[in-house]
Formats: C-alpha cells, sequence, structure tokens
C-alpha cells in the first residue's frame, strides 16, 4: 500500500513539472525579443519635450550693401571712412552709375553750415514744404553744432563733405592736403551719424583748384565730386530780392540744364538774405514744375 502511494505521488510530481514547463515556456520565449527591442530605444521621460536641433546661427556679412552707392534720390552714405575700408581689404572706388536726366529737375544746395542761425530756419522752410536739400557742411562747424547735423540727417537730407576748415592755403597745397581735410570732416561726421558721406564740394569750386591729381586721387578714395550749375549769388552782400532775380535769370536764360539744374546757396553764418529768399526760390520753381531732388551718385555732373 505504502508503494502505491509513493508510485502516486511521484507521478503527480512529474505531473506538476511538467504542466509549470509547459506554461511558463511562452512567457519566456516573448521576454526575450522584448528585452532586446528595449535595450535599443531611446526611453524618453513624457515630462521633457522632445529637444529639436538648433537653428544655424545667422552671421552678419560686413560687406552687405556697403561696395554699391545708395541710388534713388537718396543721401549717399558708407559705413566705413577710407581707411576703415582699407584695414578690411573692402572696394574704395565706387560702381559706375547711369546718369538720371529728368525733365525738370532741381537740387538745392546749401555750403558751409551748420549754422546756429541759418540752418534750423531753411530746415523749417524746407520741412514746411515737404521738399529735401543737400547741405556740404563743414567741420569746423560740425564741431561747434553736432545736434544740427543730426538734424539734417535725421529728416532725410543729404549731407556732403565741404572740408575741415574752407581755408584755401591749408586745402590746395596739394591733392595731399585736401584729401587729408576730408579725411578729417569724415571722422568728425561718423562719430556724429555713424556714417560718413561720398558725396563732396571743393571749396571755390574745383575749376582753378584741381589739377588731375585731385580728380585721380577722389577716385580712387570713393568720393563724388559735386559742382554747381546755378548760383544764387549769395556769396556776395545781395539782398534777397537780387538772389531770387540772379536764380530766376540763370534758370530760364539756361533751360538745357532743367534736367539737372543744381543751384548753390549757402546756409553759413552770414546768409540771413539766402533765408528769406527761400520760401520764393522754392515757389519759383514750384510754379515752373520741377521737382526736388537729393544729390546721389545718379546726379549728372553740372557741366
Amino acid at each position: 500500500m505504502t508503494k502505491k502511494n509513493n508510485f502516486f505521488k511521484s507521478i503527480c510530481m512529474i505531473c506538476a513539472i511538467c504542466f509549470i514547463a509547459l506554461v511558463s515556456a511562452p512567457l519566456i520565449t516573448l521576454a526575450i525579443p522584448a528585452t532586446q527591442t528595449l535595450s535599443t530605444l531611446q526611453i524618453i521621460p513624457t515630462s521633457q519635450p522632445l529637444e529639436k536641433e538648433p537653428p544655424p546661427m545667422e552671421t552678419a556679412n560686413p560687406n552687405t550693401n556697403l561696395t554699391e552707392p545708395t541710388t534713388n534720390n537718396k543721401p549717399e552714405y558708407d559705413q566705413f571712412t577710407f581707411s576703415e575700408r582699407q584695414e578690411r581689404n573692402l572696394p574704395t572706388i565706387l560702381p559706375v552709375t547711369e546718369p538720371y536726366y529728368g525733365d525738370k529737375v532741381i537740387y538745392l544746395t546749401f555750403d558751409d553750415g551748420p549754422d546756429l542761425e541759418n540752418t534750423p530756419l531753411i530746415l523749417d522752410i524746407l520741412k514746411e514744404n515737404n521738399i529735401k536739400a543737400t547741405f556740404f557742411v563743414l567741420g569746423t562747424e560740425v564741431k561747434k553744432y553736432p545736434d544740427l547735423l543730426k538734424r539734417v540727417y535725421d529728416e532725410g537730407h543729404a549731407i556732403g563733405n565741404h572740408s575741415y576748415n574752407h581755408i584755401y592755403r591749408d586745402l590746395y597745397q596739394s591733392e595731399h592736403t585736401y584729401i587729408e581735410q576730408l579725411h578729417h570732416n569724415d571722422d568728425i561726421i561718423k562719430s556724429i551719424i555713424n556714417v560718413r558721406p561720398h558725396i563732396s564740394r571743393a571749396p571755390g569750386g574745383s575749376a582753378g583748384n584741381f589739377t588731375k591729381a585731385y580728380w585721380n586721387i577722389l577716385k580712387q578714395q570713393g568720393y563724388i565730386e559735386v559742382g554747381w550749375n546755378i548760383s544764387s549769388g549769395d556769396a556776395s552782400h545781395a539782398k534777397a530780392e537780387q538772389l531770387l532775380n540772379n536764380i530766376i535769370q540763370q534758370t530760364e536764360k539756361n533751360t538745357f540744364l532743367w534736367s539737372h539744374a543744381i543751384l548753390l546757396m549757402h546756409d553759413g553764418k552770414g546768409h540771413s538774405e539766402t533765408v528769406k529768399a527761400l520760401p520764393r526760390i522754392i515757389k519759383f520753381y514750384k510754379e515752373k514744375g520741377f521737382t526736388f531732388q537729393i544729390i546721389n551718385s545718379k546726379t549728372p555732373s553740372a557741366w
């Protein structure tokens, strides 16, 4: 009897082991690939978003639009002075542009400022008439009235280099003494408005003062020399009425200049008669159907 019981227990034990083996086998088989799959995945916590690859950094191009002049009747300025262009191995010669000849175009220009009395009044008159002009400034005066230069610039007028001190014996010793004064003035202008002008005008004009060497160095260093073809005559002691008559006579006589009439006036000290005449000068050109432009690289040579 005891032997039968022991036999029965052995049979039950064997059956139990087989049953456990059969039930456990699928779980073991399934667990192996699951473990392998998880080991090859990157587990990212749901509490932290997936980081995106940062966009490439944009680097500023210091040469963008620096070698080409601003046109479309806007002032000519450069972010760099001549010496700064040299240091950066940037071009200094301006590209050639096609001159613009309009139907009736007048360029109002003022020399020898800024002046504490005359320049603000002229700016007010221009603003009232919604027109722009070009101011050829002296370094000595810019140093005195930097806020006036900034106002000229902020109100959208063109600024030109008219040398540092306007003293002929200093300026016209040679092309090198002349260009040194332009550089000095550029530095002063840039310290106030953060740019320097490309356009310049020789005190007293280029005729009789410039040799070929002057023209060559101006070209090599990226300056645009700007003359005039109509003079108000305000360098004399003429009164406002006479200034107006001077301008009317020259304009009506030289109609071939109407495509690029460049009028010389002054806003420096002692030119209050120019201020008095300016509203009627503007009225004259408006009644004749002229448009008012600012000197730029497309402005034709005066003659």
